[in-house]
């Protein structure tokens, strides 16, 4: 798709936060994950990665609208898990489809926001269009310990301990050097940095590959080391 040939609307990520059924969606679905033992996907998520994502195309010099569409994307992306944890970005590209589209979003627009949600998973995903790339890389950087909401620290699993060990976590974009950077301060004695690329070595290349689409270079940096 052609981003200078785009019907653009007015709307914006405001339009899609004050809807009810998006809000609703997002409450649903994270309780859901709860219920089944995950960590946080719910406003204080889906907030962060909105704004990382349209942070991202804006630094990088991206057109304002495309960086509105990101920040819609990063807001809607998950709603999917209302309805399942399994192919959750298909299941919230279909439900973002019909809301964008009452709400009033264009075509253009839509096919824009729905395929970077179907495309987020790390299984499946691939960085088709600017939003979907940094949406990729905005919901995959999203480790930290406040996204744990298992009590028992004796009954942690691996993911409760990863994200539970990070207790900050930044993404830097330097335009000039086309770099992307992950940079995340680890607690060693909760986890060790092994286990984060036991369960994140795909989110890290889909990070790459995202980075890549958009003439860049991705970096993981823990605990001041340059792991990738």
């Amino acid at each position: 798709m052609n981003l200078d040939e785009i019907t653009f609307s007015k709307l914006t990520l405001k339009d899609v936060k004050t809807n009810e059924t998006v809000n609703t969606f997002i409450q649903a679905a994270n309780d859901y994950l709860g219920a089944i033992g995950y960590t946080e996907h719910g406003y204080r998520h889906v907030t962060l990665v909105s704004a990382t994502a349209e942070n991202i195309l804006k630094e990088l010099g991206y057109p304002k609208r495309i960086q509105e569409l990101a920040a819609v994307a990063g807001y809607v992306h998950d709603i999917g898990n209302v309805v399942n944890r399994q192919d959750h970005g298909q299941s919230a590209a279909l439900i973002s489809m019909h809301i964008l589209r009452q709400i009033g979003f264009t075509p253009d627009e839509i096919s824009l926001i729905v395929s970077a949600v179907g495309n987020h998973e790390e299984e499946i995903g691939e960085p088709v269009n600017p939003v979907a790339a940094a949406l990729m890389i905005a919901d995959k950087s999203d480790v930290h310990k406040t996204r744990v909401r298992n009590p028992d620290l004796e009954h942690f699993d691996i993911h409760d301990r990863v994200n539970f060990a990070v207790d900050k976590a930044f993404l830097k974009i330097d335009k000039e050097k086309k770099i992307i950077s992950l940079n995340l301060s680890v607690d060693t004695k909760i986890s060790q940095v092994i286990e984060y690329f036991e369960i994140f070595m795909l989110r890290m290349n889909m990070c790459r590959k995202a980075a890549k689409f958009l003439n860049c270079k991705f970096e993981l940096i823990i605990n001041e080391r340059k792991l990738l």
